[in-house]
């Protein structure tokens, strides 16, 4: 009896451990959807506008995602989901597809 006494304090740390590991593995689980709930049409600078980034359809999300990470302050920044139909936004998309394309075609 006085072993099983001993035992419990270890069976509900190892469950703990367990309960929190696959908390962890189901936030990393959360990425395989959609990131872009609000979108933003209002143009931004180019200036403001640190990075770029472009998730296509696949079967995480339906959508095309544009992602811009925007200058906020002098040493802040913020992630902000574009609006892929908007003109401006195609204006961008179109510029980095066709700068990539002659950065192959001259290797």
């Amino acid at each position: 009896m006085r072993t099983s006494m001993n035992i419990l304090p270890f069976l509900a740390v190892c469950l703990t451990f367990i309960v929190l590991s696959e908390g962890m593995s189901l936030k990393r689980a959360g990425e395989l959807r959609c990131q872009c709930v609000k979108l933003e049409r209002t143009p931004i600078p180019l200036k403001q506008i640190l990075n770029f980034e472009i998730i296509p359809k696949g079967p995480h999300c339906k959508n095309l995602e544009v992602i811009a990470t925007v200058k906020t302050g002098k040493e802040t920044s913020q992630d902000v989901c574009l609006d892929p139909t908007a003109p401006w936004v195609k204006r961008i998309i179109d510029r980095i597809l066709n700068s990539a394309k002659t950065s192959a075609s001259t290797k």
